[in-house]
């Protein structure tokens, strides 16, 4: 199966790896501390190797709300999933489709209490841990990628043209991001 997605969970050590044909699998890596003489790590184990269900498309989005412990995928088709650890397994906790468009990118806020998801049509929507919609907006552009700021007051979009503009958390636009090509 191809890979479409992959993210780490620095916190916690988890691995998401996501494909065609819904699969996801969460794996958990345990490594020794230990180095060799040759400055290579000592052997790794799996903790964690745990198959999700509930994709049918390919799981071409994930991304890790480390603060929180939850994780979010989303598929080909548009359905977004959120996932809660529950006494060591991963469990549904939330489902979402627009039905309208493929989701492009998402991401939490650096405190996990806040989520934007992007779609390629331009709809931005940001809602909050516990799943309720903050707010939402559609641009009038195509969006590629989304990043917020290190202090969750600003959001970053880049469009499929290669522009970037910057918004603040409540969805009021700020600016373009004006970058020097070398």
């Amino acid at each position: 199966v191809k890979l479409k997605s992959l993210s780490w969970n620095g916190i916690n050590g988890w691995i998401v790896c996501g494909g065609e044909d819904g699969l996801l699998k969460v794996l958990k890596l345990d490594s020794s501390r230990a180095v060799d003489k040759k400055g290579a790590g000592g052997p790794s184990n799996l903790s964690m190797n745990q198959t999700l269900e509930g994709h049918q498309g390919a799981t071409m989005c994930v991304c890790w709300n480390e603060n929180y412990r939850k994780l979010t995928t989303s598929d080909q088709n548009g359905l977004i999933i959120v996932w809660m650890l529950h006494k060591g397994m991963w469990f549904e906790e939330m489902i979402n489709n627009r039905n309208k468009s493929t989701v492009r990118g998402m991401r939490w806020t650096p405190d996990g209490q806040r989520i934007c998801i992007i779609y390629e049509d331009g709809m931005v929507i940001v809602g909050s841990v516990d799943g309720n919609r903050l707010w939402g907006k559609e641009l009038k552009t195509r969006l590629a990628h989304v990043c917020w700021s290190p202090d969750g007051r600003n959001i970053l979009f880049c469009t499929l043209d290669c522009e970037v503009h910057v918004y603040d958390a409540s969805g009021t636009f700020i600016a373009p991001l004006h970058l020097a090509v070398l």
